[in-house]
């Protein structure tokens, strides 16, 4: 049976980095994995063995990864701020792929914005994160409904969102790092507008 341990989530994982699992393990497409959860980029200072949440992660991930292969094929997640992207490139950045799939949701962009950005050797398409979460904001672009998972375990849901998007994936305007950080908003309050 393919394990996370055999796959580009490995080190991740060793590390410790593979937060908050909806789902981790295999997809029932033979050779992959998946995981939904978050990764963590910069963890506090852990005083006394004392564990603490990381000081911000790349959230709501799905991503997808072929067992033996050094790359994650595909992912989708959210990022809370533009300026956390040198550090999700010094972390994920190694893990992606020339071939790769990659969405990128931010949250202090412009809404109306669509960008293409090199991260390492990958093209990650950035966006704007409209809806509450990533995996809404997927299987919205993906033209997927609840009946399309129905019978679908967690790995497989994963994968149906990711294999839907590779065909959906566009070029947008390219941007550098560099600009996107210059050009920035402010990071918009995720709370605001919720029901008390």
């Amino acid at each position: 049976m393919t394990s996370i341990a055999t796959t580009a989530f490995a080190e991740l994982d060793k590390e410790g980095r593979l937060l908050n699992a909806v789902y981790k393990g295999p997809t029932g497409k033979p050779g992959y994995c998946a995981f939904r959860g978050d990764f963590a980029l910069e963890f506090q200072v852990s005083v006394a063995d004392e564990k603490r949440p990381p000081l911000f992660s790349f959230e709501g991930v799905l991503a997808i990864a072929k067992e033996g292969e050094p790359t994650i094929e595909a992912f989708a997640g959210y990022l809370h701020n533009m300026a956390n992207i040198p550090t999700f490139e010094k972390i994920v950045g190694p893990l992606l792929s020339p071939t790769g799939t990659y969405f990128l949701f931010v949250n202090n962009i412009d809404f109306l914005k669509k960008y293409t950005m090199q991260i390492g050797a990958a093209t990650v398409t950035i966006l704007p994160c409209d809806e509450s979460t990533v995996w809404k904001e997927m299987t919205d672009m993906c033209g997927l409904d609840k009946n399309d998972f129905k019978k679908l375990d967690g790995g497989a849901k994963v994968q149906l969102v990711l294999d839907k998007a590779v065909e959906r994936k566009e070029a947008f305007e390219p941007i550098t790092m560099e600009v996107a950080i210059a050009t920035m908003e402010p990071v918009k309050n995720r709370n605001a507008n919720r029901p008390v």
